[in-house]
């Protein structure tokens, strides 16, 4: 029923098919801002979007996933009825969450004054609270899709669940168009399409695990040993889970006093989310099962070699990208986004924000890389620890620093607290043994990825300089920004070869996979 996972192929089989999933998000988000700039209706449809992938985060793709995923792939690997499992925790994940949909739907006003308390008393709470009782149940289907991804990956098969988002893209996409083409409401359009989306995601899932085997049928929820040992495990990671979901609050929080201020935080979010979820999202799914495993079977050499390999992609791909969005964060915001509602202050504000956003990419990153190191011993605890920590860090920072400079206060907490995190992840690991110990290859290649970034970063400068015309002028401004784009690309690429950072051995096996 399993297969072994072969960790660079899966890194770049995930790491492909979220690419086209972000994409597909920048044409959806291209769109939105577009149609609705960033008024009340935009921010009213982000506030009620995030409400049920918020919860999303805590209990399925957190807390849950975080306990499940190391449990089943040791199941899997010792042939412990694997599967009875799977479909335990299925059957209590749903009934948890029918509980948690039908509260929503009665505490909607309080839970959008949680998210935004900014918007009350002006047209925005209204709108969100509408929006927030039509998207909320796509929790139910998308946090059973992320149950069933979950198996599947520990399962060493990774297309499907990886491919399943970009059903959501074009599902926006085609309503936005739709609702423009035939003169529909279209933030009626968008809300609606939320829990059509999260359903389809679901079947293409469900479909895909019934294929590999995986027939989990619900039944009546039961407490069995594992069930109790799975939410024993869950409960820190929960936790930790709500407090980085409180780090978000506190940004929305924040940036709810500004008009305008959630929509510029959501469009910077998109953009350095790109790359995070390339390589961060890659690493975070094919590194935790291929880890309990390697434990599993105790070895450690083994493990090593996939952390340390783990981090080498993630830095090798997001240092230059962590640079590029700190470099030149206008020219990416005014070409993809300024249309339509969406004018040059709009474009200008986003563009702070994104360049600190980009100087957190790296820590966002390698956060994905140091968990699993504590997630597949089945230790939540202490990331829950430091997850505290970082929350202090973020609400102090954003709530003390919004007086002086405003929303952007909102992104310097994230960013800040998410170094902090990376820092407290990386001392904790050092008495794991082998698994965590940085390697030769690992530690002479750091130090060649940022030089080479940097001479990425100067290029960049210089050309944007070059190009302001062009990138000002409509006709021209999409093929200057491919033109500055491809040209970093080459040079990073190139500087990269020449110190050292990527032997041309790797390079050429990475583009075979």
């Amino acid at each position: 029923m399993s297969k072994p996972i072969r960790l660079m192929r899966a890194f770049f089989t995930v790491g492909g098919w979220t690419l086209i999933s972000r994409l597909s998000g920048f044409v959806r988000d291209i769109m939105i801002a577009g149609f609705l700039g960033a008024g009340p209706v935009a921010e009213a449809f982000l506030i009620a979007f995030s409400l049920p992938n918020m919860f999303r985060r805590f209990f399925a793709e957190g807390a849950f996933n975080m306990a499940f995923v190391p449990m089943f792939s040791k199941k899997l690997q010792a042939g412990d009825e694997p599967l009875d499992f799977a479909r335990d925790a299925l059957s209590g994940l749903i009934a948890l969450l029918i509980v948690l949909t039908l509260l929503a739907q009665v505490f909607m006003p309080w839970l959008v004054l949680a998210m935004a308390s900014g918007f009350e008393g002006d047209a925005r709470f209204g709108l969100a609270v509408a929006f927030g009782r039509i998207t909320f149940p796509y929790i139910l289907f998308i946090s059973m899709a992320a149950l069933l991804s979950g198996a599947l990956n520990a399962m060493g098969k990774f297309w499907v669940a990886a491919a399943a988002p970009v059903s959501l893209n074009i599902l926006f996409i085609g309503s936005l168009a739709g609702a423009d083409y035939f003169g529909f409401n279209i933030g009626r359009a968008l809300v609606w399409t939320v829990p059509v989306a999260g359903l389809v995601q679901l079947l293409i899932v469900w479909r895909a695990a019934d294929k590999a085997g995986l027939r989990l049928i619900p039944r009546i929820p039961r407490l069995t040993p594992d069930l109790r040992r799975l939410a024993v495990i869950a409960a820190p990671a929960a936790l930790a889970g709500g407090v980085l979901q409180i780090n978000l609050l506190v940004g929305r929080q924040v940036a709810s006093f500004f008009d305008g201020a959630i929509a510029w935080l959501n469009y910077a979010d998109r953009l350095y989310q790109l790359p995070l979820g390339v390589v961060g999202i890659a690493i975070g799914v094919v590194l935790l099962p291929d880890l309990s495993r390697k434990l599993q079977a105790a070895d450690e050499s083994g493990g090593r070699e996939a952390v340390n390999r783990a981090a080498e992609f993630s830095l090798a791909l997001t240092i230059p990208a962590a640079v590029a969005l700190m470099v030149i964060p206008l020219p990416l915001v005014s070409v993809l986004f300024m249309r339509g509602a969406f004018g040059a202050d709009d474009a200008t504000m986003t563009a702070q924000a994104l360049a600190i956003y980009g100087a957190g990419l790296p820590a966002f990153v390698l956060q994905k890389v140091l968990q699993p190191l504590y997630f597949a011993r089945a230790d939540t605890k202490r990331p829950f620890y430091f997850a505290l920590v970082g929350m202090i860090i973020n609400a102090g920072l954003a709530i003390g620093l919004a007086g002086s400079i405003g929303f952007l206060a909102a992104a310097i907490g994230t960013t800040l607290a998410g170094w902090a995190m990376v820092i407290l992840l990386w001392i904790g690991a050092r008495n794991m043994g082998n698994a965590a110990k940085i390697d030769t290859r690992l530690a002479r290649a750091t130090p060649r990825i940022i030089a080479a970034s940097a001479i990425m970063g100067a290029a960049l400068w210089f050309g944007a300089d070059v190009l302001n015309t062009a990138l000002a002028t409509s006709g021209l401004r999409y093929g200057a920004l491919a033109i500055l784009v491809t040209g970093g690309l080459v040079i990073y690429g190139a500087a990269a070869l020449l110190l050292g950072a990527i032997s041309r051995a790797s390079l050429k096996g990475a583009l075979k996979r």
